[in-house]
Formats: structure tokens, C-alpha cells, sequence
């Protein structure tokens, strides 16, 4: 009986998703695939149903964002582990078992974060797993340096949805992923609620995931990203600190919201990322906020001693 299912959303992506799919043929385990389609209108759901009929494919008439997607896909799932993987990436052939590889070694383990690394330039790193500051931003580890580096296994606060692993039944005990998100953030907020009770996040730097940055959202930096990335570092603190720890963090969270500002000025869009932090702000009743339960509160202690070691690492690295 197969344990994993990939979990592929797709929006307008007909242009990567062969390279994509035909890279999971050589993957040295079983496995089943479910492809959520997010209302392409560039024939991505036909070239599915004619090549890949025997694949899952769940119709959404209207892009319903990442979040909505994944967790579709994930409530379709009938396995213990789920593999979330962009439409944009290649795999190397053992990749898939490392990771099922990594997952085993305990059970408190949520989420394992590939190493992925540029598509066109291997050479140089793009994700090995994801940290979170107390500035409220998030630090993609290893980016723009060099691939041979982080290649040693270890706890990070959060696994990149691009290309992660998680385990299953953890969904059912902290939620599933946060469809107020939208896009961007999301995984950084469900890896948060896994930590607030007690399970953690590892990095696999045997899984190459080979990744094309920003190729679904256009570039880096557009006027849709900024504003959803924004308005998204408002949601995860807010909704996952106790009001204390809030309280403690609010102006470290301030800092980092200007200094974003400023440097989104710089670049002529920063009136994207204050828009942002405006909806933010003014839509708080969109999350649910995590309730304080007296049974994590060192798991709290973990979490904000977390916050300042990454902000430290993020200034001085």
C-alpha cells in the first residue's frame, strides 16, 4: 500500500509541468499524484488528462490561491505522508526517498524541507528550509550562495511548501493551511502551529529539488507578491503569539515593517507593500487567532528564543 502522495497546485503552469511530472518517474519509491488545477486557461488540464490519466486531477473553475489548493489536495489524500511540490521543479531520482527517509527518524517530526537549488544555475542555492524573526521577516536559508554548503541535516523553524514533506496526521491535531493567506506565508504560519505543540521542522540536504524562482508569481518582486507578502507578515504574528509575546515583539515587528518599506520604496514599490500591511491590519478578523494553552508555554519559550537567534543570524550572516 503506498504512504505518499504529491500534491502538485497548478495555476496556468503547462509550460513546466511536464519536466515536473516526468521527473517523478524516476523517483525509487511508490507514490500516488494528485494535481489540483487552480482555472488555467492555458490548456494545463487537458495536457494532464492526455498524458497522465492516471493522476488525479481536481477542476477548480477560479484560482482559489495555494493555500485552497494544497489543502484540497491533501484532504483527497488517502496516505500517511504528503509531499507538497510546485509546478516549477525537477526532482534528482532520490530525492522523494530521503525524504520519506528523514520523516521516519521521529515522530515528532512535521515537516522536512528539501534542498532546493536554482534551476538554471545548480550551482548556487534558492531554499534550504525557511526561518522566521522576530523583525517578522522570513529568512530563506542559503539563498544566492553557493550549493555545496548546507549540507548538513538539522532542525529549521520552517519548511518551503515548494518543496516539502509532511506528515499527515499532525494536519488533523494543528489544522490544515490557512486559506485567509491566499499565497506566501502560508507555510511559515502551519510550520508555527506545528511548533506551539511541540513538533518540529527539519531540512534533508540529500533531497535536490531543482527549482525555477519565481516562475509561477512572474519575478521576484510584482506588485501582487508584495502586497500579499505583506499583508501576510501582519497575519502570522497576530495570529500565533499570545498577546504577551505580541505585545514584546510589536515593535521589533514595526522596525521590521519600515525597514521593508523603505527598501520597497527604494525600488518604486512601496506603496504595494504599505497597501499590504494596511489590509492587513484592517482585516485581522480573517485569521483565527491561536488560543494560549497553558501545556505550550515552553514550547512558546522555544519559539521566541527561536525568533532572536534568526534575527541575529539574519543581521550578522
Amino acid at each position: 500500500m503506498k504512504d505518499l502522495s504529491i500534491i502538485i497546485p497548478n495555476f496556468n503552469g503547462k509550460l513546466f509541468l511536464k519536466e515536473c511530472l516526468e521527473s517523478l518517474l524516476y523517483q525509487k519509491t511508490s507514490f500516488d499524484v494528485i494535481i489540483v488545477d487552480n482555472g488555467s486557461t492555458d490548456g494545463s488540464s487537458e495536457f494532464v488528462k492526455e498524458n497522465y490519466p492516471h493522476y488525479t486531477l481536481i477542476e477548480n473553475q477560479t484560482n482559489l490561491g495555494f493555500s485552497n489548493a494544497v489543502n484540497q489536495g491533501i484532504k483527497a489524500s488517502q496516505t500517511e505522508y504528503v509531499f507538497l511540490l510546485n509546478n516549477d521543479t525537477k526532482l534528482e531520482s532520490d530525492c522523494i526517498p530521503h525524504l520519506l527517509e528523514c520523516i521516519r527518524k521521529d515522530d515528532d517530526i512535521f515537516a522536512v524541507s528539501s534542498k532546493m537549488v536554482r534551476f538554471d544555475d545548480p550551482g548556487i542555492l534558492d531554499d534550504a528550509g525557511d526561518e522566521y524573526t522576530i523583525l517578522g521577516w522570513t529568512k530563506k536559508r542559503g539563498d544566492g550562495k553557493f550549493s555545496h554548503l548546507y549540507k548538513d541535516e538539522g532542525e529549521i523553524f520552517s519548511a518551503c511548501a515548494g518543496a516539502a514533506l509532511y506528515r499527515k496526521s499532525i494536519f488533523q491535531d494543528i489544522g490544515y493551511f490557512d486559506e485567509a493567506f491566499f499565497a506566501y506565508m502560508e507555510d511559515v504560519d502551519i510550520s508555527y502551529r506545528a511548533r506551539i505543540q511541540g513538533y518540529r521542522c527539519v531540512y534533508c540536504p540529500q533531497a535536490i529539488v531543482y527549482h525555477r524562482t519565481s516562475a509561477t508569481s512572474g519575478s521576484r518582486y510584482n506588485e501582487f507578491k508584495i502586497r500579499l507578502a505583506a499583508r501576510n507578515n501582519v497575519y502570522v504574528p497576530y495570529k500565533n503569539m499570545p498577546l504577551p509575546q505580541y505585545a514584546l515583539n510589536f515593535l521589533f515587528l514595526l522596525v521590521g515593517y519600515a525597514i521593508k518599506y523603505i527598501f520597497f520604496t527604494r525600488k518604486g514599490q512601496g506603496k504595494f507593500y504599505l497597501e499590504g500591511l494596511k489590509e492587513g491590519f484592517n482585516s485581522l478578523d480573517r485569521v483565527n487567532k491561536i488560543e494560549y494553552q497553558n501545556g505550550n508555554l515552553k514550547n512558546y519559550l522555544k519559539i521566541e528564543w527561536s525568533l532572536i537567534k534568526n534575527t541575529f543570524k539574519f543581521l550578522t550572516i
